[in-house]
């Protein structure tokens, strides 16, 4: 699974922003922007920012792209514990669909009820 980071720098590239054009664009600092880039800081929180970051990027809500953008920064911010279980990483789209507000089915629903209750 790819990272916020890597993300955001392939989506960055393929609308052929240099690092430091993104972050005139948004507002950010190029050398924390690139920590985030390489992994080394973790993702935004603020939805406000992601939102911009969104649009800089040129993402339609709810696209594929976009969700992902957003459901990769949530991941940057689960504790390490859970996401070294590769049965939670598994299940981490479901959790997210759901968030969304899309309907995942019962049993996955129920499996990764299963799995967050035993961690």
């Amino acid at each position: 699974m790819k990272t916020f980071g890597e993300h955001v720098r392939e989506l960055r590239l393929r609308n052929h922003l240099t690092l430091r054009r993104f972050c005139e664009l948004t507002r950010l600092d190029p050398s924390n922007w690139s920590k985030i880039e390489r992994g080394l800081m973790p993702p935004p929180k603020s939805s406000a920012l992601l939102m911009e970051i969104s649009k800089i990027l040129n993402l339609k809500e709810g696209s594929e792209d976009y969700n992902t953008l957003f459901d990769l920064a949530a991941i940057g911010h689960i504790p390490a514990n859970l996401l070294s279980t590769p049965r939670v990483m598994e299940k981490l789209p479901v959790f997210f669909r759901t968030i969304r507000g899309d309907k995942p089915a019962r049993k996955e629903l129920e499996e990764l009820i299963n799995i967050l209750s035993e961690e």
